[in-house]
């Protein structure tokens, strides 16, 4: 059996690569291929970040030399992630290893485009060391051709794991008028603009409850609260914290609308993951976002900062069941026809035989 090490973070990590990687933990890709997984990545401070980095490095080399795998899978992002890749990026092709970079990264502006000519040049030097990129939509293709050249970068989209007991449930009750949100807590989520979309719900559905599941700094949780308090909607927002496993189905079973009101993303796992449920979707069209949430049928796709379409969007999911129940089915039938974890999964083996 051929065998592939993949470059992942720790399973209990936040965010949308740990969810990816998740999903391959025991299903068919472990069958048809020997995957070491090396973890790179943990939550925690600084101390605890760097010494799980540093193990991961060690862990990599002995892999590297005892197992000699064909192939090394790695999952990265922009931002501090790149720099900590780099090294296996290195270590890899010293060893001359194809290597298949799984980008995941929201803000290229930040990451390229502004950047200087200097980390430019880095840029495109460790990505060139890369036998392929994956993309999570074609405009992120587009994007990263910037830096290398098109024929290296494949398209694999994230995937949705159906849970079509929840969608039965859904469309046999009436709305429960939760508006949920699964996320960073910051400003790249546009969960500034949450609570002035609160604020018109309110006047319309009394008896709406935001779930604003997640976490951020310190700093932006204390001015994201604020808001609500100061617009007087405070009452209606719940911060459960991160959720995971029980918590989380549980969540994405009792809510009526998935709301992401994202300023940069690539492909959102909880847009997926929400509509894996049946649920409606109030999102922007950034990333990848508007080749899964049609506007007018699964639910409402807006220019990020349009607080007034959210609003609008949110409202007529709540108040009016028919749309809602049409929208729900909508997502159901978006994920199975080409958003299931088995359709990526084929994807995914046919580049790993490519290479």
């Amino acid at each position: 059996m051929k065998k592939v090490c993949m470059i992942v973070q720790d399973p209990m990590v936040k965010g949308g690569i740990a969810a990816v990687v998740n999903g391959y933990r025991g299903s068919q890709l472990e069958n048809d291929y020997n995957i070491i997984y090396v973890e790179s990545y943990k939550d925690g401070g600084k101390i605890t970040k760097l010494l799980k980095g540093i193990c991961g490095y060690f862990h990599f080399a002995k892999v590297l030399l005892v197992d000699k795998p064909e192939l090394v899978h790695i999952h990265s992002s922009f931002g501090p992630s790149f720099y900590r890749k780099m090294p296996f990026i290195y270590m890899a092709s010293w060893f001359k290893v194809p290597i298949l970079n799984h980008i995941h990264g929201a803000d290229f502006d930040e990451f390229f485009v502004n950047a200087n000519e200097k980390k430019k040049k880095q840029i495109k030097n460790v990505y060139d060391k890369c036998s392929k990129l994956i993309a999570l939509s074609t405009e992120w293709k587009e994007r990263l051709a910037q830096i290398v050249e098109e024929e290296k970068i494949e398209i694999i989209e994230n995937y949705s794991i159906l849970h079509e007991d929840a969608f039965e449930e859904k469309i046999n009750r009436n709305s429960n008028n939760i508006v949920l949100f699964l996320g960073e807590l910051g400003k790249r989520k546009g969960c500034y603009d949450i609570p002035a979309v609160a604020e018109r719900v309110v006047k319309k559905v009394p008896d709406v409850k935001f779930l604003l599941c997640g976490a951020g700094s310190e700093e932006d949780e204390k001015a994201i609260k604020k808001l609500f308090e100061d617009n007087g909607t405070i009452n209606h927002i719940v911060f459960p914290g991160w959720v995971r496993g029980v918590q989380k189905d549980e969540v994405l079973r009792e809510a009526d609308v998935f709301f992401l009101p994202s300023y940069n993303e690539g492909m959102p796992m909880s847009v997926l993951d929400a509509m894996g449920y049946g649920l409606p979707i109030v999102s922007t069209n950034v990333g990848g976002i508007p080749k899964i949430v049609h506007d007018g049928k699964n639910g409402t796709c807006c220019e990020a900062g349009d607080v007034e379409g959210f609003s609008r969007g949110i409202i007529a999911l709540l108040t009016d069941d028919d749309r809602r129940v049409n929208s729900a089915k909508e997502s159901i039938s978006i994920v199975k026809k080409g958003y299931s974890l088995e359709a990526h999964l084929e994807l995914l083996e046919k580049v790993y035989e490519i290479l």
